[in-house]
Protein backbone atom coordinates (compact mmCIF):
# COMPACT_ATOMS: atom_id res chain seq x y z
CA UNK A 1 0.00 0.00 0.00
CA UNK A 2 1.44 3.47 -1.03
CA UNK A 3 0.83 6.50 0.89
CA UNK A 4 -0.87 9.23 -2.13
CA UNK A 5 -1.23 12.72 -0.64
CA UNK A 6 -3.28 14.77 -3.41
CA UNK A 7 -3.62 18.15 -3.23
CA UNK A 8 -6.97 19.54 -3.73
CA UNK A 9 -10.72 18.16 -3.23
CA UNK A 10 -11.96 19.45 -6.25
CA UNK A 11 -14.08 16.45 -8.82
CA UNK A 12 -10.41 15.42 -10.01
CA UNK A 13 -8.77 15.09 -6.23
CA UNK A 14 -12.28 13.55 -5.01
CA UNK A 15 -11.38 10.78 -8.03
CA UNK A 16 -8.29 10.13 -7.31
CA UNK A 17 -9.01 9.44 -3.71
CA UNK A 18 -11.53 7.20 -4.19
CA UNK A 19 -9.59 5.35 -6.91
CA UNK A 20 -6.75 5.28 -4.80
CA UNK A 21 -8.81 3.89 -1.80
CA UNK A 22 -10.39 1.35 -4.58
CA UNK A 23 -6.59 -0.28 -5.34
CA UNK A 24 -5.78 -0.57 -1.94
CA UNK A 25 -3.81 2.53 -1.42
CA UNK A 26 -3.71 5.77 1.45
CA UNK A 27 -5.18 8.73 0.23
CA UNK A 28 -5.02 11.73 1.97
CA UNK A 29 -6.73 15.05 -0.02
CA UNK A 30 -5.63 18.69 1.00
CA UNK A 31 -8.75 20.86 0.40
CA UNK A 32 -7.81 24.66 1.11
CA UNK A 33 -11.74 25.42 1.47
CA UNK A 34 -13.87 24.29 4.20
CA UNK A 35 -15.67 22.02 1.88
CA UNK A 36 -14.68 19.95 -1.37
CA UNK A 37 -15.98 19.81 -4.38
CA UNK A 38 -13.75 22.54 -6.20
CA UNK A 39 -16.36 24.30 -8.52
CA UNK A 40 -18.74 20.93 -7.72
CA UNK A 41 -20.32 23.25 -5.08
CA UNK A 42 -22.96 25.61 -3.95
CA UNK A 43 -24.15 27.88 -1.06
CA UNK A 44 -27.34 29.40 0.18
CA UNK A 45 -28.20 33.02 0.71
CA UNK A 46 -31.54 34.20 2.86
CA UNK A 47 -33.30 31.00 2.02
CA UNK A 48 -32.37 30.14 -1.47
CA UNK A 49 -29.53 27.93 -2.70
CA UNK A 50 -27.15 28.65 -5.32
CA UNK A 51 -25.82 26.42 -7.56
CA UNK A 52 -22.40 27.24 -9.46
CA UNK A 53 -22.07 24.30 -11.79
CA UNK A 54 -24.20 21.92 -13.03
CA UNK A 55 -26.02 23.33 -16.35
CA UNK A 56 -25.90 19.77 -17.71
CA UNK A 57 -23.41 16.41 -16.64
CA UNK A 58 -21.98 14.31 -19.52
CA UNK A 59 -22.72 10.86 -18.29
CA UNK A 60 -26.28 10.32 -17.02
CA UNK A 61 -26.73 7.97 -19.50
CA UNK A 62 -26.52 4.53 -18.22
CA UNK A 63 -25.22 3.02 -21.34
CA UNK A 64 -22.27 5.14 -21.52
CA UNK A 65 -18.92 4.44 -19.80
CA UNK A 66 -19.12 7.94 -18.22
CA UNK A 67 -22.02 6.72 -16.06
CA UNK A 68 -19.91 4.21 -14.76
CA UNK A 69 -17.36 5.92 -13.82
CA UNK A 70 -19.81 8.38 -11.55
CA UNK A 71 -21.57 5.39 -10.20
CA UNK A 72 -17.82 3.89 -9.03
CA UNK A 73 -17.01 7.45 -7.26
CA UNK A 74 -20.96 7.48 -5.44
CA UNK A 75 -21.38 10.52 -7.99
CA UNK A 76 -25.17 9.93 -8.78
CA UNK A 77 -26.00 7.75 -5.76
CA UNK A 78 -29.64 6.49 -7.03
CA UNK A 79 -30.43 9.53 -7.23
CA UNK A 80 -33.13 11.17 -10.36
CA UNK A 81 -31.45 12.45 -12.78
CA UNK A 82 -34.00 15.66 -14.29
CA UNK A 83 -34.09 15.32 -18.18
CA UNK A 84 -34.62 18.92 -19.26
CA UNK A 85 -36.91 19.30 -22.35
CA UNK A 86 -34.24 21.82 -24.04
CA UNK A 87 -30.80 23.08 -22.92
CA UNK A 88 -31.11 26.42 -24.11
CA UNK A 89 -33.61 29.23 -25.66
CA UNK A 90 -32.09 31.74 -27.63
CA UNK A 91 -34.43 35.10 -27.98
CA UNK A 92 -34.19 37.57 -30.51
CA UNK A 93 -37.04 40.48 -30.48
CA UNK A 94 -39.35 37.95 -28.99
CA UNK A 95 -38.53 34.89 -31.54
CA UNK A 96 -37.31 32.17 -29.99
CA UNK A 97 -35.26 29.21 -30.85
CA UNK A 98 -34.83 26.04 -28.59
CA UNK A 99 -32.01 23.80 -28.67
CA UNK A 100 -34.92 21.06 -27.58
CA UNK A 101 -34.24 17.23 -25.91
CA UNK A 102 -36.24 16.50 -28.81
CA UNK A 103 -33.62 15.92 -32.23
CA UNK A 104 -36.46 15.59 -34.37
CA UNK A 105 -38.48 18.32 -32.94
CA UNK A 106 -35.42 20.59 -33.27
CA UNK A 107 -35.10 19.67 -36.62
CA UNK A 108 -38.40 20.11 -37.38
CA UNK A 109 -38.70 23.58 -36.19
CA UNK A 110 -35.40 25.02 -37.69
CA UNK A 111 -37.03 23.60 -41.33
CA UNK A 112 -40.30 25.16 -40.63
CA UNK A 113 -38.24 28.57 -39.90
CA UNK A 114 -35.89 28.67 -42.90
CA UNK A 115 -36.66 26.46 -46.32
CA UNK A 116 -33.68 28.41 -47.58
CA UNK A 117 -31.31 26.39 -45.40
CA UNK A 118 -32.92 23.03 -45.35
CA UNK A 119 -29.59 21.62 -46.88
CA UNK A 120 -27.48 22.65 -44.08
CA UNK A 121 -29.71 22.13 -41.56
CA UNK A 122 -30.03 18.19 -42.02
CA UNK A 123 -26.53 18.53 -42.81
CA UNK A 124 -26.45 19.54 -38.93
CA UNK A 125 -28.76 17.23 -37.04
CA UNK A 126 -27.26 14.47 -39.78
CA UNK A 127 -23.69 15.09 -37.95
CA UNK A 128 -25.44 15.24 -34.60
CA UNK A 129 -27.17 11.47 -35.06
CA UNK A 130 -23.44 10.35 -36.03
CA UNK A 131 -22.12 11.66 -32.99
CA UNK A 132 -24.74 9.96 -30.85
CA UNK A 133 -24.09 6.72 -32.26
CA UNK A 134 -20.30 6.91 -31.96
CA UNK A 135 -21.27 7.42 -28.49
CA UNK A 136 -23.52 4.33 -28.07
CA UNK A 137 -26.32 6.68 -27.04
CA UNK A 138 -28.28 6.83 -30.66
CA UNK A 139 -31.89 5.99 -31.66
CA UNK A 140 -35.04 6.17 -29.46
CA UNK A 141 -33.80 4.00 -26.74
CA UNK A 142 -30.45 5.81 -26.59
CA UNK A 143 -28.19 3.12 -26.93
CA UNK A 144 -27.47 2.87 -30.63
CA UNK A 145 -24.25 2.97 -31.72
CA UNK A 146 -22.44 2.74 -35.52
CA UNK A 147 -20.96 -0.25 -37.03
CA UNK A 148 -17.60 0.07 -37.93
CA UNK A 149 -18.70 1.16 -41.83
CA UNK A 150 -20.93 3.96 -40.74
CA UNK A 151 -18.21 5.48 -38.46
CA UNK A 152 -15.83 5.40 -41.82
CA UNK A 153 -18.91 6.73 -44.21
CA UNK A 154 -19.18 9.73 -41.64
CA UNK A 155 -15.48 10.87 -41.41
CA UNK A 156 -16.13 13.88 -44.23
CA UNK A 157 -19.05 14.93 -42.72
CA UNK A 158 -17.40 15.48 -39.63
CA UNK A 159 -14.52 16.46 -40.86
CA UNK A 160 -16.40 19.51 -41.94
CA UNK A 161 -17.57 20.44 -38.67
CA UNK A 162 -13.88 19.78 -37.29
CA UNK A 163 -12.46 22.27 -39.90
CA UNK A 164 -15.42 25.30 -39.10
CA UNK A 165 -15.26 27.47 -35.41
CA UNK A 166 -18.90 28.53 -34.52
CA UNK A 167 -18.87 31.32 -36.28
CA UNK A 168 -18.02 30.20 -39.35
CA UNK A 169 -20.89 27.73 -38.65
CA UNK A 170 -23.27 30.37 -38.20
CA UNK A 171 -22.18 32.17 -41.24
CA UNK A 172 -23.42 29.19 -43.64
CA UNK A 173 -26.82 29.75 -42.30
CA UNK A 174 -29.29 32.58 -44.15
CA UNK A 175 -31.70 33.10 -41.24
CA UNK A 176 -30.75 35.61 -38.91
CA UNK A 177 -32.69 33.55 -35.74
CA UNK A 178 -30.62 30.67 -36.73
CA UNK A 179 -27.23 32.23 -37.54
CA UNK A 180 -27.65 33.84 -33.78
CA UNK A 181 -28.89 30.84 -32.09
CA UNK A 182 -25.51 28.60 -33.54
CA UNK A 183 -23.48 31.64 -31.66
CA UNK A 184 -25.12 32.41 -28.29
CA UNK A 185 -24.41 29.36 -26.50
CA UNK A 186 -20.32 28.70 -26.85
CA UNK A 187 -19.65 32.58 -28.98
CA UNK A 188 -17.77 32.66 -31.88
CA UNK A 189 -15.16 30.98 -31.21
CA UNK A 190 -15.58 27.51 -30.50
CA UNK A 191 -14.89 24.72 -32.65
CA UNK A 192 -18.13 23.58 -34.03
CA UNK A 193 -17.54 20.35 -33.31
CA UNK A 194 -17.55 20.75 -29.82
CA UNK A 195 -21.70 22.34 -30.08
CA UNK A 196 -22.66 19.26 -31.62
CA UNK A 197 -20.83 16.93 -29.34
CA UNK A 198 -22.83 18.68 -26.73
CA UNK A 199 -25.88 18.71 -28.50
CA UNK A 200 -25.81 15.04 -29.40
CA UNK A 201 -25.06 14.31 -25.91
CA UNK A 202 -27.92 16.04 -24.41
CA UNK A 203 -30.25 14.70 -26.92
CA UNK A 204 -29.31 11.03 -26.50
CA UNK A 205 -30.19 11.48 -22.30
CA UNK A 206 -26.29 11.62 -21.39
CA UNK A 207 -26.62 15.18 -19.95
CA UNK A 208 -28.80 15.68 -17.30
CA UNK A 209 -28.89 16.97 -13.95
CA UNK A 210 -28.77 14.43 -11.38
CA UNK A 211 -31.01 15.59 -8.02
CA UNK A 212 -29.42 18.04 -5.16
CA UNK A 213 -27.15 20.06 -8.20
CA UNK A 214 -23.83 20.44 -7.41
CA UNK A 215 -23.26 20.63 -3.92
CA UNK A 216 -25.49 16.80 -3.53
CA UNK A 217 -23.40 15.47 -5.93
CA UNK A 218 -19.73 17.10 -4.10
CA UNK A 219 -20.94 15.82 -1.00
CA UNK A 220 -22.15 12.15 -2.15
CA UNK A 221 -18.45 11.73 -3.56
CA UNK A 222 -16.77 12.61 -0.39
CA UNK A 223 -18.82 10.60 1.48
CA UNK A 224 -17.86 7.95 -1.36
CA UNK A 225 -14.17 8.71 0.02
CA UNK A 226 -14.54 8.53 3.52
CA UNK A 227 -16.23 5.59 3.47
CA UNK A 228 -13.81 3.74 1.39
CA UNK A 229 -11.09 5.00 4.35
CA UNK A 230 -10.33 7.93 2.76
CA UNK A 231 -8.96 11.08 4.73
CA UNK A 232 -9.98 14.84 3.45
CA UNK A 233 -8.62 17.40 4.95
CA UNK A 234 -10.23 20.53 4.87
CA UNK A 235 -9.11 24.19 5.37
CA UNK A 236 -5.55 22.89 4.38
CA UNK A 237 -3.85 24.81 1.78
CA UNK A 238 -0.35 23.06 0.89
CA UNK A 239 2.15 25.67 0.05
CA UNK A 240 5.02 23.30 -1.26
CA UNK A 241 6.19 20.04 -2.79
CA UNK A 242 9.38 18.91 -0.98
CA UNK A 243 11.77 17.24 -3.10
CA UNK A 244 14.85 14.67 -2.84
CA UNK A 245 16.60 14.36 -5.87
CA UNK A 246 14.16 13.53 -8.30
CA UNK A 247 11.65 12.46 -5.83
CA UNK A 248 8.65 13.87 -3.92
CA UNK A 249 9.42 13.28 -0.24
CA UNK A 250 6.59 15.47 1.73
CA UNK A 251 4.47 18.22 1.56
CA UNK A 252 4.24 21.41 3.16
CA UNK A 253 0.97 23.05 4.37
CA UNK A 254 0.94 27.11 4.83
CA UNK A 255 0.39 26.08 8.57
CA UNK A 256 3.71 24.91 8.62
CA UNK A 257 2.66 21.09 8.71
CA UNK A 258 4.32 18.26 6.91
CA UNK A 259 2.72 15.16 5.62
CA UNK A 260 5.21 12.36 4.60
CA UNK A 261 4.19 10.75 1.12
CA UNK A 262 5.27 7.59 -1.58
CA UNK A 263 3.42 9.52 -4.48
CA UNK A 264 1.66 13.23 -5.02
CA UNK A 265 -1.09 13.58 -6.95
CA UNK A 266 -1.74 17.67 -8.35
CA UNK A 267 -5.17 18.78 -9.13
CA UNK A 268 -4.78 22.45 -9.90
CA UNK A 269 -4.08 25.06 -12.46
CA UNK A 270 -0.20 23.90 -13.92
CA UNK A 271 0.03 28.02 -14.27
CA UNK A 272 0.32 28.05 -10.52
CA UNK A 273 1.77 24.64 -9.82
CA UNK A 274 4.66 25.49 -12.06
CA UNK A 275 4.91 28.59 -10.16
CA UNK A 276 4.39 27.80 -6.25
CA UNK A 277 4.56 24.28 -5.65
CA UNK A 278 7.17 22.78 -7.44
CA UNK A 279 10.64 24.30 -7.89
CA UNK A 280 11.23 23.72 -11.56
CA UNK A 281 9.98 25.31 -15.09
CA UNK A 282 6.65 24.47 -16.31
CA UNK A 283 6.85 21.37 -18.68
CA UNK A 284 7.12 22.34 -22.56
CA UNK A 285 3.78 20.46 -23.21
CA UNK A 286 2.09 23.19 -20.98
CA UNK A 287 4.12 26.30 -21.35
CA UNK A 288 3.17 25.44 -25.07
CA UNK A 289 -0.56 25.20 -24.10
CA UNK A 290 -0.78 28.53 -22.31
CA UNK A 291 1.11 30.33 -25.38
CA UNK A 292 -0.35 29.04 -28.01
CA UNK A 293 -2.81 31.96 -29.60
CA UNK A 294 -5.32 29.78 -30.94
CA UNK A 295 -6.30 28.47 -27.55
CA UNK A 296 -8.49 30.86 -25.35
CA UNK A 297 -8.99 30.74 -21.27
CA UNK A 298 -11.99 32.19 -20.03
CA UNK A 299 -13.85 32.50 -16.68
CA UNK A 300 -17.69 34.52 -16.05
CA UNK A 301 -19.11 37.36 -13.77
CA UNK A 302 -22.49 36.01 -12.54
CA UNK A 303 -25.46 37.07 -10.01
CA UNK A 304 -28.15 35.19 -8.35
CA UNK A 305 -31.58 37.10 -7.71
CA UNK A 306 -34.46 35.97 -5.53
CA UNK A 307 -37.49 36.21 -7.81
CA UNK A 308 -40.98 36.80 -5.83
CA UNK A 309 -42.88 34.98 -8.65
CA UNK A 310 -44.13 31.43 -8.39
CA UNK A 311 -43.33 31.09 -11.90
CA UNK A 312 -41.24 32.52 -14.63
CA UNK A 313 -42.15 33.22 -18.67
CA UNK A 314 -38.71 30.69 -19.69
CA UNK A 315 -37.35 27.57 -18.42
CA UNK A 316 -34.11 25.81 -18.49
CA UNK A 317 -31.81 28.78 -19.84
CA UNK A 318 -32.79 31.59 -21.93
CA UNK A 319 -30.02 33.78 -24.09
CA UNK A 320 -30.75 37.36 -25.65
CA UNK A 321 -28.91 39.85 -27.12
CA UNK A 322 -27.90 42.50 -24.17
CA UNK A 323 -28.79 46.59 -25.33
CA UNK A 324 -26.10 48.31 -27.54
CA UNK A 325 -25.77 51.08 -24.42
CA UNK A 326 -24.40 48.12 -21.95
CA UNK A 327 -22.49 45.95 -24.27
CA UNK A 328 -19.39 47.68 -24.28
CA UNK A 329 -19.87 48.21 -20.22
CA UNK A 330 -20.14 44.50 -19.81
CA UNK A 331 -17.74 43.42 -22.11
CA UNK A 332 -20.03 40.84 -23.38
CA UNK A 333 -22.93 40.59 -26.59
CA UNK A 334 -25.25 38.14 -24.41
CA UNK A 335 -26.96 37.53 -21.89
CA UNK A 336 -27.97 33.63 -20.33
CA UNK A 337 -30.29 33.58 -17.60
CA UNK A 338 -31.20 30.75 -15.97
CA UNK A 339 -33.62 29.11 -13.90
CA UNK A 340 -34.29 26.61 -11.24
CA UNK A 341 -37.74 24.96 -11.04
CA UNK A 342 -35.89 21.47 -11.68
CA UNK A 343 -35.33 21.72 -8.12
CA UNK A 344 -37.92 23.52 -5.93
CA UNK A 345 -36.11 23.31 -2.76
CA UNK A 346 -33.65 26.00 -4.23
CA UNK A 347 -36.31 28.47 -3.56
CA UNK A 348 -38.71 29.07 -0.74
CA UNK A 349 -42.05 28.22 -1.55
CA UNK A 350 -43.97 30.53 -4.37
CA UNK A 351 -40.70 32.37 -5.50
CA UNK A 352 -38.00 31.25 -7.74
CA UNK A 353 -34.02 31.78 -8.19
CA UNK A 354 -32.56 32.99 -11.28
CA UNK A 355 -29.06 33.51 -12.33
CA UNK A 356 -27.10 35.34 -14.85
CA UNK A 357 -23.77 34.45 -16.53
CA UNK A 358 -21.61 37.12 -18.51
CA UNK A 359 -18.92 34.91 -19.71
CA UNK A 360 -15.59 36.83 -19.75
CA UNK A 361 -12.32 36.35 -21.98
CA UNK A 362 -8.93 36.31 -20.25
CA UNK A 363 -7.91 40.04 -20.40
CA UNK A 364 -11.49 40.99 -18.68
CA UNK A 365 -10.95 38.40 -16.29
CA UNK A 366 -7.79 39.65 -15.09
CA UNK A 367 -9.35 42.82 -14.81
CA UNK A 368 -11.40 41.53 -12.73
CA UNK A 369 -8.72 39.76 -10.08
CA UNK A 370 -6.25 43.18 -10.37
CA UNK A 371 -9.34 45.09 -9.41
CA UNK A 372 -10.00 42.48 -5.98
CA UNK A 373 -6.73 44.57 -4.50
CA UNK A 374 -9.23 47.34 -3.76
CA UNK A 375 -12.19 45.98 -2.12
CA UNK A 376 -14.24 49.21 -1.79
CA UNK A 377 -13.90 49.56 -5.56
CA UNK A 378 -14.53 45.94 -6.45
CA UNK A 379 -17.71 45.95 -4.30
CA UNK A 380 -19.18 48.83 -6.00
CA UNK A 381 -18.14 47.72 -9.57
CA UNK A 382 -19.75 44.38 -8.62
CA UNK A 383 -22.81 46.08 -7.36
CA UNK A 384 -22.74 48.37 -10.60
CA UNK A 385 -22.88 45.41 -12.62
CA UNK A 386 -25.60 43.78 -11.43
CA UNK A 387 -27.90 46.92 -10.86
CA UNK A 388 -27.03 46.79 -14.67
CA UNK A 389 -28.30 43.17 -15.17
CA UNK A 390 -31.47 43.28 -12.96
CA UNK A 391 -32.41 46.27 -15.50
CA UNK A 392 -31.39 44.37 -18.63
CA UNK A 393 -33.62 41.07 -17.17
CA UNK A 394 -36.63 43.54 -16.41
CA UNK A 395 -36.15 45.10 -19.92
CA UNK A 396 -36.90 41.38 -21.28
CA UNK A 397 -39.55 40.59 -18.60
CA UNK A 398 -41.37 43.45 -17.79
CA UNK A 399 -43.30 41.45 -15.62
CA UNK A 400 -40.20 40.77 -13.15
CA UNK A 401 -40.16 45.01 -12.21
CA UNK A 402 -40.15 44.99 -8.30
CA UNK A 403 -39.89 40.81 -8.26
CA UNK A 404 -36.14 40.33 -8.19
CA UNK A 405 -33.29 41.38 -5.35
CA UNK A 406 -29.90 40.40 -5.99
CA UNK A 407 -28.61 37.89 -3.00
CA UNK A 408 -24.91 37.43 -4.45
CA UNK A 409 -22.54 38.04 -6.91
CA UNK A 410 -18.83 36.29 -8.26
CA UNK A 411 -16.71 36.90 -10.40
CA UNK A 412 -13.51 35.68 -12.18
CA UNK A 413 -11.59 36.89 -8.32
CA UNK A 414 -13.97 34.75 -6.80
CA UNK A 415 -13.42 31.58 -8.79
CA UNK A 416 -8.75 32.56 -8.59
CA UNK A 417 -9.67 32.65 -5.33
CA UNK A 418 -11.31 29.71 -4.32
CA UNK A 419 -10.27 27.22 -6.75
CA UNK A 420 -6.27 28.58 -7.33
CA UNK A 421 -6.84 29.17 -11.05
CA UNK A 422 -4.60 31.47 -12.84
CA UNK A 423 -7.16 33.72 -14.36
CA UNK A 424 -9.78 32.13 -12.51
CA UNK A 425 -10.45 29.47 -15.21
CA UNK A 426 -13.68 26.92 -13.81
CA UNK A 427 -12.46 24.85 -16.93
CA UNK A 428 -9.35 24.82 -19.25
CA UNK A 429 -8.86 25.88 -22.52
CA UNK A 430 -11.64 27.08 -25.25
CA UNK A 431 -11.62 24.21 -27.95
CA UNK A 432 -10.91 26.16 -31.33
CA UNK A 433 -11.37 24.01 -34.86
CA UNK A 434 -9.52 21.78 -36.06
CA UNK A 435 -8.17 20.57 -32.34
CA UNK A 436 -8.64 16.99 -30.70
CA UNK A 437 -9.19 17.06 -27.10
CA UNK A 438 -6.51 14.99 -26.44
CA UNK A 439 -4.81 14.26 -23.20
CA UNK A 440 -1.59 15.42 -22.21
CA UNK A 441 0.66 13.04 -19.96
CA UNK A 442 0.26 13.21 -16.19
CA UNK A 443 4.17 13.06 -15.58
CA UNK A 444 6.69 15.28 -14.78
CA UNK A 445 9.96 15.07 -16.06
CA UNK A 446 13.10 15.36 -13.35
CA UNK A 447 10.09 13.94 -10.47
CA UNK A 448 9.09 10.71 -10.86
CA UNK A 449 6.30 10.33 -8.23
CA UNK A 450 4.44 13.32 -8.78
CA UNK A 451 1.59 12.66 -10.92
CA UNK A 452 -0.71 15.67 -12.58
CA UNK A 453 -4.71 15.09 -12.38
CA UNK A 454 -6.24 18.00 -13.93
CA UNK A 455 -8.94 19.72 -16.33
CA UNK A 456 -5.92 21.51 -18.21
CA UNK A 457 -4.56 18.00 -19.79
CA UNK A 458 -7.18 17.93 -21.77
CA UNK A 459 -9.24 20.59 -23.58
CA UNK A 460 -11.71 21.86 -22.63
CA UNK A 461 -11.92 20.41 -18.86
CA UNK A 462 -14.87 20.44 -17.36
CA UNK A 463 -16.28 17.85 -14.69
CA UNK A 464 -16.03 14.44 -16.74
CA UNK A 465 -12.58 15.10 -17.98
CA UNK A 466 -11.55 15.72 -14.19
CA UNK A 467 -13.01 12.65 -12.86
CA UNK A 468 -10.97 10.73 -15.87
CA UNK A 469 -7.96 12.35 -14.68
CA UNK A 470 -8.29 11.10 -11.10
CA UNK A 471 -8.64 7.97 -12.43
CA UNK A 472 -5.77 7.92 -14.84
CA UNK A 473 -3.82 9.28 -12.51
CA UNK A 474 -3.90 6.04 -9.82
CA UNK A 475 -3.77 3.91 -12.56
CA UNK A 476 -0.21 5.36 -13.50
CA UNK A 477 0.39 4.59 -9.47
CA UNK A 478 -0.58 1.22 -9.81
CA UNK A 479 1.88 0.97 -12.71
CA UNK A 480 4.87 2.47 -11.05
CA UNK A 481 4.03 0.14 -8.59
CA UNK A 482 3.59 -2.68 -10.04
CA UNK A 483 7.04 -2.16 -11.91
CA UNK A 484 9.10 -1.17 -8.72
CA UNK A 485 6.75 -3.64 -6.38
CA UNK A 486 7.71 -0.93 -3.85
CA UNK A 487 3.89 -1.50 -1.81
CA UNK A 488 2.70 -4.58 -3.52
CA UNK A 489 -1.19 -3.00 -4.55
CA UNK A 490 -3.85 -5.42 -5.92
CA UNK A 491 -4.12 -6.00 -9.32
CA UNK A 492 -5.28 -3.16 -12.05
CA UNK A 493 -7.20 -5.61 -13.51
CA UNK A 494 -9.35 -6.43 -10.74
CA UNK A 495 -9.33 -2.71 -9.13
CA UNK A 496 -11.08 -1.18 -12.03
CA UNK A 497 -12.93 -3.81 -13.50
CA UNK A 498 -16.27 -2.05 -11.91
CA UNK A 499 -15.37 1.69 -13.32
Amino acid sequence: MARILIIGGGVSGLSAGIYGQISGHETVIFEQNHIAGGNLTGWSRGGYHIDNCIHWLTGTNPNTDTYKMWETLGALGGVEIVQAQSLFTYDRDGRRLSLWRDLDRCEREMLELSERDGKEIKSFFSAVRILQGMSGIALDTHEGKNTAAQKIKSLPLLYKYYSLSTGELARRFYHPLIREFITSFLGDDFGALALLFIYAHFCGENGGIPRGGSLGMATRMSERHKQLGGNLLTGKKVKKICTDGKRASSVILSDGSEYAADYVIVTTDPAVVFKELLDIPMPRKFARLYSDDSLMRFSAFHCAFSCDMPTVPFKSDIIFEIPCKFQMRLGAKNLVVREFSHEPSFSPEGKNILQSVIFCNEINSLEFIELKKNKAEYENVKLEIADIIEKIIVGKFPQMQGKLECIDVWTPATYKRYIDSEIGSFMSFALPKKRLPLRLNNRIDGVENVILATQWQQIPGGLPIAAGGGRIAIETVNAMERKHARHQPQTYKKIFSEA
